[in-house]
């Protein structure tokens, strides 16, 4: 497995190790790639994702790409992510429904020292884009110890501490 999803994963894990809202909203998301700059990710939508019309609430979209912003900066090997500065959010169609499976994919667009820009893509079952957009505050999350540098395809760390051995969240 390659260095940039390996600590994606791990970041991810820590969040759900917190047991705060990303573990009671979305404990099943799966990070299914991550390179440097981008990450790839998946939900299979349960009852408690939808809304009183049994499409996925948009609350839940909102929340994932709050989540997701912060897994696109952490592909740069950033172990804290920030916080959300402003998160807007538009809704192109309806994401699915009980046993579908959502996909998302969420890319740092720019980074500075203090603002992370990232777009968070969602797409349903039959690959159409259902909604979109993030930005992040990110200016002491750049200096935390567990950061780590990638090599640009994402398969090593050059510096930092990689660690190998952990379970798949």
């Amino acid at each position: 497995m390659a260095a940039c999803l390996r600590f994606t994963r791990r970041v991810w894990k820590s969040f759900l190790e917190n047991k705060g809202h990303d573990s009671k909203c979305f404990p099943n998301l799966k990070i299914e790639r991550a390179v440097p700059g981008t990450v790839q990710a998946s939900l299979k939508l349960e009852q408690y994702n939808l809304n009183r019309t049994q499409t996925v609430h948009g609350g839940l979209i909102l929340s994932l790409t709050d989540t997701l912003g912060s897994l696109a900066v952490s592909t740069r090997g950033h172990f804290m992510t920030g916080v959300s500065t402003d998160i807007g959010t538009s809704f192109v169609k309806p994401a699915g429904t009980v046993g579908d499976t959502l996909s998302a994919k969420a890319v740092v667009v720019a980074m500075g020292r203090t603002l992370a820009y990232t777009r968070v893509e969602f797409s349903n079952a039959k690959g159409d884009l259902v909604a979109y957009d993030h930005t992040k505050f990110v200016g002491k999350a750049l200096e935390h110890e567990n950061n780590v540098k990638f090599s640009s395809d994402g398969e090593r760390v050059t510096e930092g501490q990689d660690i190998i051995d952990e379970p798949e969240p």
